[in-house]
């Protein structure tokens, strides 16, 4: 009886679109098509009966509906990345699937050109240092193995290192195994493409997720198909080209007991000049404060050790090193956005009529600093999938978010940390003055900081505070934003939480005081996040 073709679910690794029935699969292994080697439907290696698939069923509708439904794959895809708690919902089986169904979606994704390249077909994977990473990252790399990929392992890295090594190396894309700024528990995956391009819910994650719900793990054949890479040396040299030789500078370095612990020596240790105070640099499965640098209690810290050692400012990176958060040499915790208005003067200095990108929490001080040096403005959602599109949509010399990314387009439009550390550097250098004297001309305006608000239903709320705020100029990029002459807000609600988020700027801080008050009771319940 000739199987229909609804019921095709085979697939050749890199292929996942074009579905495959039972007997075209059997006759491809009968004639050692160079695919079936390794291949998750290649019933012969598995010992399995011909036409019996124990990765999954899907010859009915009640087999396709399970395979819909998953829900521990549900709870760690999330809208830039991959997350959860360890071992429930993120666990070595599930870690196996997403290995394979990144591979299969990467590859799918080459043009046929690349398609035919046995190097581009190759993914490189790192991870970070919490104690489930080696694990995870080894259970990720046997699925991509599986599904007929090559594995690049970079080793311990962070995060920015892997948009390094998917533009250094010839491949089609990157993972790093992280959980970021999360404690201790958690663990994920954040996956990039091509030349280091995002992978975001809308550009790749739901179609990762399809994939890996129709997958069940087994066992594969490593030897010959895992080649280790030391990124060391050329990843070094790519950073210290931006850094300027520095003047004598006392710098106090918060690790977070992350990723920039040991790569902040290997890169900027033996820099002439820079005397650097370490705090939390060892890696010993904790985190002496969580590495979260946007929450101010995690800084107390580091400030201290600016007073104490007079330095001219101090850094706090976060686990994975893709953010750094300044301090200044008061230990002033300085605002992410007022940051980016300072070193987009300086990036337009370098490159006139370039653009800027931020995110539209911003302070307005940012665009009326880079109108004010001739540059382009690009106001753009929240989120480093948005950010980056934004950046290589405009070109962008430079992109900064409230959240401490820092982006560059000479590190093909990715944030790094320590990119961010360099320009700060540089830009003392350059001025010879202090970071706190730098930073003054852009404290013109009065912010609230993020404010959050539990809220059950978030579309009424906002229906809400549209109305009454009518008269404004509205616009509805990321959320709500509402603007006036002489102030402005922006409400967002959370992907995943019952909260909105509020910003709000103002000309004075009465102003400030008496909108915080008028807004705040339309959106809920203020809650400390």
């Amino acid at each position: 009886m000739k199987q229909p073709a609804e019921q095709y679910y085979r697939y050749c690794p890199g292929e996942e679109r074009v579905r495959l029935s039972d007997a075209v699969c059997l006759g491809r292994r009968r004639a050692s098509f160079h695919k079936c080697p390794g291949c998750q439907f290649n019933d012969d290696e598995r010992g399995d009966p011909p036409f019996e698939a124990r990765l999954v069923t899907l010859r009915s509708a009640a087999g396709l509906a399970a395979a819909k439904e998953d829900p521990m794959l549900e709870r760690v895809f999330k809208a830039y990345d991959v997350r959860g708690t360890v071992p429930d919902p993120l666990n070595e089986q599930v870690a196996w699937r997403i290995g394979n169904a990144t591979a299969q979606f990467l590859r799918a994704a080459l043009s046929g050109y690349d398609r035919s390249d046995p190097d581009v077909n190759r993914l490189a994977v790192g991870r970070d240092m919490r104690t489930h990473s080696p694990a995870l990252q080894q259970a990720f790399i046997e699925g991509a193995v599986a599904a007929g990929t090559y594995a690049l392992d970079v080793g311990l890295v962070d995060t920015p290192q892997i948009y390094f090594a998917a533009n250094h190396l010839k491949c089609c894309g990157g993972v790093q195994t992280t959980a970021s700024h999360n404690p201790a528990n958690y663990n994920g995956f954040k996956i990039c493409g091509p030349k280091g391009r995002p992978i975001g819910a809308d550009s790749g994650l739901k179609e990762i997720e399809r994939i890996a719900k129709a997958l069940s793990r087994h066992a594969v054949e490593l030897h010959g198909k895992v080649a280790r890479v030391d990124l060391a040396e050329p990843y070094k040299r790519c950073l210290r080209r931006f850094l300027v030789d520095p003047r004598p500078m006392n710098v106090a370095v918060d690790a977070s007991n992350g990723m920039a612990g040991r790569w902040f020596p290997i890169l900027f240790g033996d820099v002439a000049g820079l005397k650097i105070t370490p705090l939390n640099f060892e890696h010993t499965g904790a985190f002496v404060h969580e590495p979260n640098p946007l929450v101010a209690a995690n800084l107390g810290q580091l400030r201290a050790t600016v007073r104490e050692q007079k330095a001219e400012f101090g850094a706090c990176f976060d686990g994975d090193a893709d953010r750094c958060i300044f301090v200044d040499e008061r230990a002033e915790i300085i605002p992410c956005d007022l940051l980016t208005a300072l070193l987009a003067g300086e990036y337009l200095r370098e490159h006139p009529g370039a653009a800027v990108v931020y995110d539209l929490r911003s302070s307005r001080i940012v665009r009326e600093t880079i109108v004010a040096l001739g540059g382009q403005p690009k106001r753009q959602r929240v989120g480093h999938v948005f950010m980056k599109r934004a950046m290589a949509d405009s070109n962008a010399v430079f992109g900064g978010e409230l959240s401490g990314h820092f982006y560059f387009r000479d590190f093909w439009y990715c944030d790094s940390g320590m990119l961010a550390f360099v320009a700060v550097a540089n830009a003392l250098t350059r001025h010879g003055r202090k970071l706190s004297e730098l930073l003054q001309p852009f404290r013109r305006y009065f912010p609230s900081g993020e404010r959050n608000f539990r809220c059950a239903d978030k579309p009424a709320a906002l229906r809400r505070v549209e109305e009454k705020y009518a008269g404004g100029r509205i616009d509805h990029l990321d959320g709500l934003t509402v603007e006036f002459e002489d102030w402005w807000f922006n409400v967002r609600p959370s992907n995943t939480e019952p909260l909105l988020r509020l910003n709000l700027e103002a000309d004075r801080p009465d102003l400030l005081d008496a909108k915080l008050e008028e807004l705040a009771p339309l959106l809920g319940e203020p809650v400390e996040h």
